[in-house]
């Protein structure tokens, strides 16, 4: 999640040069943080700096995991500072190449929401729901703010529910609904000399920052630990108190499985998988002053790969590859469901 701290809270320019030499220092993490710094650049004012760092990224030799994403924040940091023209250029270019993430969806939608361009907001919106949401039988957590932008977005343009609003609606957890949220016409605290509406006004303003605090206190996701077939091998022949954890590679990958599954059953949102390799663990270890065969490290290396940006969302979205690398696709590996 992008930090949203006012600028008279944070050195936003120190805090992006923090996370600039630690990229240097973990280059395998080096994406999530140099779009964390961006982000800081662009708090600050510093919008020029901040498309740099988009820059470097998207010149890099090594392919990025998150090319679109990187190529929607650049869009929408450009349009902020007077360069339209190509906002726009690259906002098509994103639509065009038709990601399976919703967060690029999200953020061009949004980018030209905020110049008032509802009607193309809407289509981006809706776009990103055909391609992501269609014969999906339950949303995923990272899908939800594009219903939520979306509904937002329709309800300014005045136009009827149609299923994926009313889609919305249900996904949306707050006391106050999100046609209430989402009203065109709400009257606001600073127009009102009504203390009935002034009260109206501050209950929805309290649901609007429970969701906010709610989305902020999961800045990442409930990452499960896996690891390739070779990664497995290394780590359990070289610390053999893991064997017990690990029997083999197959129960393992069946085990991930499971358990994503059991959390879903049991309403937990925000899934996802993060991709252990052993010198990662083994750097973790020593950072921790742990004993890498110590198994109740496992789940902490786990969360702090998710904190770095690491975790991919489960389940994968409509025809996208399994999670556990074989290839095939996910609907054919190990999102079967089992007669």
């Amino acid at each position: 999640m992008r930090p949203d701290t006012p600028a008279e809270n944070v050195d936003h320019p120190a805090e992006a040069a923090r996370l600039e030499r630690t990229a240097a220092r973990y280059p395998e993490d080096a994406e999530a943080l140099l779009l964390q710094a961006a982000a800081h650049l662009e708090l600050a004012g510093d919008r020029p700096a901040a498309t740099a760092l988009y820059d470097r990224l998207l010149s890099s030799a090594d392919a990025l995991e998150t090319p679109h994403l990187v190529r929607a924040l650049k869009a929408s940091n450009l349009w902020e500072y007077g360069h339209e023209a190509e906002a726009r250029a690259i906002i098509d270019g994103v639509r065009t190449a038709s990601p399976r993430d919703p967060a690029p969806w999200v953020i061009v939608a949004e980018s030209l929401e905020s110049h008032d361009e509802l009607e193309a907001a809407q289509e981006t919106f809706t776009e990103g729901a055909a391609l992501l949401l269609t014969d999906v039988p339950e949303p995923p957590y990272s899908t939800h703010p594009l219903l939520f932008g979306r509904h937002r977005v329709r309800r300014m343009l005045g136009v009827s529910h149609d299923e994926w609003d009313t889609l919305a609606d249900t996904l949306h957890s707050s006391s106050v609904s999100l046609d209430e949220l989402h009203d065109p016409k709400r009257v606001w605290s600073l127009g009102s000399d009504n203390p009935a509406e002034l009260e109206a006004e501050i209950s929805r303003l309290r649901a609007e920052l429970g969701a906010y605090r709610e989305a902020l206190s999961r800045p990442f996701p409930v990452a499960v630990l896996h690891w390739p077939e070779g990664e497995l091998a290394e780590l359990v022949g070289a610390y053999a108190s893991l064997a017990v954890e690990y029997p083999s590679h197959e129960e393992h990958l069946a085990t991930i499985e499971g358990s994503l599954r059991e959390l879903a059953a049991s309403g937990t949102p925000n899934l996802g998988i993060v991709t252990g390799t052993v010198p990662s663990y083994e750097a973790f270890a020593a950072s921790e002053g742990a004993s890498p065969g110590d198994v109740d490290l496992l789940p902490q290396y786990a969360t702090t790969l998710a904190a770095r940006g690491r975790a991919v969302v489960w389940p994968p979205q409509r025809g996208a590859s399994c999670w556990c690398g074989s290839g095939d696709s996910y609907g054919d590996c190990h999102g079967r469901t089992e007669a």
